[in-house]
């Protein structure tokens, strides 16, 4: 009789499955998901919120590009086909949507320009330290990867212009005959 943990002769080797698969890390829920755009309300993330970490930062404003991401669903499902039109107040839907749109811009805008100033005022501080000591190596790693980090966040400028303009293009398609927003100083 074979051994413990011996096969018999002529036995087939089976294989042992491995004790759990590997374990799958779902994504996070998206934050800020809302139902209806014009009608919910984003809270407005702190300004100093993200500034330090530019994954952080990036993150931060896909959540609030999240109105943006989706104006043409929402118009199509809340601006009336001409079958409809009595059901709902596109003007008011409109209107909604235009105040939402111009929030979540200045928001975002606030928040890029806010954290720009933070860094910028970083990479000032670094340059003036790297002046006094400049045989520093770690000094000069830190400076060039804040320079990296303000060059950016300033590229997320030029983003926010080409969201903003996609997103009142279709905003002025769908509305402009229901709503007609004040005009900018």
């Amino acid at each position: 009789m074979p051994g413990r943990g011996a096969a018999a002769p002529g036995a087939a080797l089976r294989r042992v499955p491995p004790r759990s698969a590997p374990r799958v890390i779902p994504a996070p829920r998206r934050i800020g998901r809302r139902r209806a755009l014009g009608r919910s309300r984003m809270a407005a993330p702190s300004g100093a919120a993200g500034c330090e970490d530019f994954a952080e930062f990036q993150e931060l404003l896909r959540v609030m590009r999240t109105i943006d991401d989706r104006i043409v669903h929402e118009l199509n499902t809340t601006i009336p086909t001409a079958s409809f039109v009595g059901k709902v107040d596109p003007s008011q839907t409109c209107k909604e949507l235009y105040e939402s749109l111009m929030n979540a811009h200045t928001n975002r805008e606030r928040i890029i320009k806010n954290c720009i100033a933070q860094t910028s005022s970083v990479v000032k501080t670094l340059r003036e330290e790297r002046e006094k000591a400049q045989d520093d190596v770690a000094l000069l790693k830190q400076l060039r990867k804040e320079q990296t980090k303000l060059k950016l966040m300033q590229s997320e400028l030029n983003v926010e212009e080409v969201v903003n303009d996609r997103s009142w293009k279709v905003f002025n398609e769908r509305c402009r005959i229901h709503y007609k927003p004040p005009k900018s100083q």
